[in-house]
């Protein structure tokens, strides 16, 4: 995600800006920051249970752990979706590149690897809570459910936000960058330095990264 946001979004929407005439750091920095402060106020505001944690964050809720992890792993796919629908949206604006619709392919079949191990993030600690592993999987699916819907809204509105597409690109590689540095990471190291959650962050983005420059 950390590649993707950085070759498939933030490149991408410094090249847009500079098409159309204008300095290409200006929405590419205030829509990174937009981003992340779009998802840390959701994270605020929306009561969450990240995966293998015992504290929930937000607000005081008397929903169950299951439904607060389904929470977190929800809101944080997504920027996921939207990135994937603005990466489409913008090969199609620019008449249909090739080499766009490639990167937008390789965002798309990043992102999809990598919600793998998110769903077992999901599904396992729901299973040993006692929940049968038929539901267990039912709402690690459900938790990813809301990417393709948001991918296709963003596509659906594309042609209205155009002018505003480096911006959103930005917005989006922001609000990914949020959710790599607040979860993803701290994860990896499963709550001790660990040389293997290290390892795999830098193998993660190393086949991003060649999937996107090879495709793209």
């Amino acid at each position: 995600m950390i590649a993707a946001s950085i070759w498939s979004l933030l490149i991408p929407a410094i090249e847009a800006a500079e098409t159309d005439g204008r300095p290409g750091w200006i929405p590419a920095a205030c829509g990174f920051v937009l981003g992340a402060l779009f998802l840390l106020s959701l994270d605020i505001i929306i009561p969450h249970l990240h995966p293998f944690s015992d504290e929930p964050e937000g607000p005081a809720s008397r929903s169950k752990r299951s439904t607060l992890l389904l929470y977190a792993v929800t809101l944080h796919n997504i920027p996921e979706g939207m990135a994937v629908g603005l990466s489409f949206a913008m090969a199609a604006e620019r008449g249909g590149d090739p080499a766009l619709y490639a990167a937008a392919v390789a965002l798309a079949f990043g992102i999809g690897v990598q919600n793998f191990p998110e769903g077992a993030a999901v599904a396992l600690p729901i299973r040993q809570k006692g929940v049968s592993a038929s539901k267990a999987f039912g709402l690690a699916c459900l938790s990813g459910a809301v990417e393709p819907v948001f991918g296709m809204i963003t596509v659906l509105l594309a042609a209205r936000i155009t002018p505003f597409m480096p911006w959103l690109l930005s917005f989006a590689a922001g609000a990914m960058m949020y959710v790599v540095v607040e979860e993803l990471i701290p994860e990896a190291h499963l709550g001790e330095h660990s040389h293997t959650g290290t390892l795999g962050v830098m193998a993660g983005f190393l086949v991003m990264m060649t999937l996107d420059v090879a495709l793209g």
